[in-house]
């Protein structure tokens, strides 16, 4: 297994190399394109691309928290946290090596 982390830069090279639109030309599609799912996800909307997975935001409440080296309680925060559940498309295909 790699180690390797895919990067913006990976993914305008890609689009470079599949669709023929120059650097520049993939590198502002790459941009519009995570541009828009995060927005989306911002504004507190599910994410789903198809064969891939969805981006879903949930809202956690707050809590009391345990600092576990001193022990001490520490109230948590309510928040939104991003979660991804891939498709079982995907989780075949990764279980397949």
């Amino acid at each position: 297994m790699s180690n390797k982390t895919l990067t913006r830069a990976d993914l305008t090279e890609a689009v470079y190399e599949e669709v023929g639109l120059s650097r520049n030309e993939s590198a502002a599609l790459v941009e519009q394109v995570l541009d828009e799912v995060s927005g989306s996800l911002i504004s507190g909307d599910n994410v789903k691309i198809s064969s891939f997975g969805s981006f879903l935001v949930r809202s956690k409440n707050g809590r009391i928290g345990r600092n576990p080296k001193t022990g001490e309680e520490v109230p948590i925060e309510p928040r939104r946290v991003l979660v991804f559940r891939p498709s079982q498309v995907m989780k075949e295909r990764i279980n397949a090596g």
